[in-house]
């Protein structure tokens, strides 16, 4: 039984390292690294590229809530890059009155990263702001993402996700806003000490002279800011800068969203190998390590931590933290039958968590079967 008492620490320690003493150590690192976040002033000139694909239901309302934001009008111009859209996507952009808006036409579907690398071909701004359709911004948001480029060190900002349910009844709404206000703490302890390696998708920038186009296969959030890092500059976190975003309505969806999300963002990481040299990029490689490779092995400590459990499950304290895993699963496979998340919002939090280590085991098997998510199909909320 010594080997199964020896996996149980070793799994149990990995998963308090990840959750808990990673995120720790960023924190108390933080309080030794007293940063201020730059007042808003300086107005370069944005391009805001707004991904859509058949996105006719929300683009008129997207468009003009992003000419409402609080920015010199006469520095911003924003690009609708049509992937491939079928419906009234391209016709309601063309006919929107307003010069600063143009359509940049994508003819064959080839997916996100690929129509963000078409826009910035036509970009004129210094600096690159990338949004989704669905994606409304908190009014000053603009000025607080572009005050940072002040400093020449800075070559990216992220803004912050800030997920709502407006139906107060999606089974992965809570899971949705507390992992992503977990994640953002996270981001502003990295942001306060060097730099963040990751950055919010539907809300992020980068200086259009140092962009670099990337694999329609890759994504781009996290693989753009890391080839910010690779040129000398920095990734801010900007935590003023809110994007608001609807949850996904169903465990199904949400589930189909992570794991192209994950697969994407493994294949992504493989293609900066260096950066995960510890020798190399120190600093950059802890963070990759610890916040994105062993969070995506979260599923294999946690199958050993059950199976080892089950071993030693004669000896008392270790038998109730067996029945403790065996009821947390149980929630969860409760949660798929019924929506028990409705009695009481905590309980869905089970099966959101299943679902997100569920999507780190598909998104593995995906890449190792060569799979390759180009393509996205839009799940979000269309109120």
């Amino acid at each position: 039984m010594l080997g199964a008492k020896v996996t149980l620490s070793l799994a149990a320690l990995a998963l308090i390292y990840v959750y808990l003493l990673y995120p720790a150590l960023l924190c108390l690192l933080a309080l030794f690294r007293r940063t201020r976040s730059p007042e808003p002033g300086y107005t370069p000139f944005l391009s805001i590229l707004i991904a859509a694909c058949n996105e006719g239901a929300v683009i008129e309302k997207k468009l003009r809530c992003t000419l409402s934001l609080d920015y010199p009008a006469d520095r911003i111009e924003i690009l609708v890059v049509s992937d491939g859209s079928e419906d009234e996507t391209d016709d309601i952009v063309r006919a929107f009155p307003d010069e600063r808006i143009r359509l940049v036409r994508i003819p064959a579907r080839r997916g996100k990263t690929n129509a963000q690398n078409a826009g910035v071909r036509s970009a004129k701004g210094d600096v690159l702001v990338f949004s989704d359709a669905t994606t409304i911004y908190q009014s000053r948001a603009l000025r607080y993402l572009a005050a940072h480029y002040k400093d020449p060190s800075v070559g990216a900002v992220s803004g912050r996700y800030e997920y709502f349910d407006s139906t107060a009844g999606s089974p992965t709404g809570m899971g949705s806003i507390t992992f992503w206000s977990y994640e953002n703490r996270i981001k502003v302890w990295q942001s306060a000490i060097a730099t963040l390696t990751g950055c919010c998708g539907c809300i992020y920038s980068v200086r259009r002279s140092i962009y670099t186009e990337l694999a329609p296969d890759i994504i781009s959030d996290l693989v753009q800011p890391l080839h910010v890092i690779r040129k000398g500059y920095r990734v801010a976190f900007e935590e003023r800068a809110l994007a608001f975003e609807q949850t996904t309505e169903s465990t199904r969806e949400e589930l189909s969203m992570r794991v192209r999300i994950v697969t994407r963002a493994m294949r992504g990481l493989l293609s900066v190998p260096d950066l995960l040299r510890p020798w190399r990029h120190p600093w950059i490689a802890f963070q990759l390590i610890s916040h994105k490779v062993l969070r995506w092995m979260i599923p294999l400590f946690l199958t050993a931590a059950l199976f080892s459990n089950a071993l030693l499950a004669r000896e008392p304290y270790l038998r109730a933290l067996l029945i403790g895993q065996l009821c947390f699963y149980g929630l969860a496979l409760l949660g798929l039958a019924a929506p028990v998340h409705r009695l009481w919002k905590p309980l869905g939090m089970p099966l959101y968590f299943c679902t997100l280590n569920t999507a780190a085991i598909l998104g593995l098997v995906a890449l190792l079967r060569g799979r390759k998510y180009v393509t996205w199909q839009p799940v979000r909320y269309r109120g």
